[in-house]
């Protein structure tokens, strides 16, 4: 019963926020329920997935640092990162039997390999974000719950050039107490998350994680996610 409930209430938040996001986006076609329907399909028929990210973090004394991996994941909760730049080489692979990530260090020492938990700081960046948050299942809950019940301001949703663009504030649900200007890209094609952009309420760009030549169902082995 207690989940019931739950289920309940963010059944009614969604109800709420989407007719309150109706009028914040006067004259827009997609309302936010269609599109968080289209969004939670769309994943739902996906069994695995392949795509190369993009990370661009924008460090507060100006200097941008920039991560490329090949990131693979498998449901229910599969994930392996083959990184290009830096550290070509290296490979993270979650969860191990014991739910903790896989380090496997790139050239001669790939034979040495750490087994760390999720939430060590080694594996936690700026964003606060852990390995375990990062599958598209994931980034589509966080869109929903950034315009609802974690919004901060008036939403805007715009179409334009194949994608459906998503403005809002809303409470950073990987650093407590911190409010971010989201700006999240969605494939309309796929119906899936493809750029977010994430600033400060007043606008200085933090961070910009692109997902690119995404490709869905392609049979990827168990044996893929593991080193040992």
């Amino acid at each position: 019963m207690p989940c019931l409930s739950i289920q309940l209430i963010q059944a009614l938040f969604i109800i709420f926020f989407s007719v309150t996001l109706s009028y914040a986006s006067a004259g827009d076609p997609l309302e936010a329920a269609d599109l968080f329907e289209k969004m939670e399909t769309a994943y739902a028929q996906v069994t695995d997935y392949q795509t190369r990210v993009e990370v661009k973090t924008y460090k507060s004394n100006g200097s941008l640092m920039t991560e490329k991996f090949l990131y693979t994941f498998k449901k229910p909760n599969r994930i392996r990162l083959d990184f290009e730049s830096p550290y070509s080489g290296l490979i993270l692979v979650y969860p191990d039997e014991k739910g903790k990530v896989v380090v496997q260090p790139p050239g001669l020492t790939r034979f040495i390999r750490l087994h760390l938990a999720p939430d060590n700081t080694l594996l936690v960046g700026p964003s606060g974000q852990r390995i375990n948050q990062t599958d598209l299942g994931l980034l589509i809950q966080h869109i929903i719950r950034s315009l609802t019940n974690l919004r901060r301001s008036l939403a805007d949703i715009a179409e334009k050039n194949g994608e459906v663009r998503i403005r809002v504030s809303a409470d950073n649900p990987f650093r407590r107490g911190v409010v971010t200007l989201y700006q999240f890209f969605i494939n309309k094609d796929l119906w899936l998350p493809a750029r977010v952009e994430e600033s400060t309420p007043a606008g200085q760009l933090q961070r910009i994680v692109t997902f690119e030549n995404l490709r869905l169902n392609i049979g990827i082995p168990d044996g893929f996610f593991r080193l040992d």
